[in-house]
């Protein structure tokens, strides 16, 4: 299974790309939002996670990128240290499958990462 991994934080980015490979994930990491958004664009992958404030492109920019100009139904997962309500709900507006707040339990993420994998593949 192939994902797309789009954090600016390094340390997040390779701390959960490191564990979702142990569990036999491929994971395609990108710091920048542009960079990740080309790599959606040119390749097929399983699910997309990306956090929400992102160089070069926003997690929302590119949920609604995958949604509209795509047309893709690719699961997506929103990080984001915000606690705003209402962005909770709009990332959920424009097509996010899940939405998260930081600090990310890498445990959490696995869970839902396979729900949304068993419930796309439905």
């Amino acid at each position: 299974m192939k994902i797309i991994l789009a954090e600016d934080n390094d340390l997040l980015r390779k701390s959960l790309s490191f564990f979702l490979e142990s569990k036999g994930f491929e994971v395609n990491q990108f710091a920048d939002g542009r960079e990740a958004l080309e790599a959606i664009k040119n390749n097929d992958c399983d699910i997309i996670l990306t956090d929400i404030n992102m160089p070069g492109i926003s997690g929302m920019e590119m949920t609604q990128y995958v949604r509209i100009t795509l047309g893709r139904q690719t699961p997506i997962i929103i990080f984001t240290s915000s606690g705003i309500e209402q962005t909770e709900l709009d990332a959920f507006d424009i097509g996010a499958n899940d939405f998260m707040a930081k600090p990310i339990s890498p445990s959490v993420l696995l869970v839902r990462i396979n729900k949304l994998l068993k419930e796309n593949n439905r």
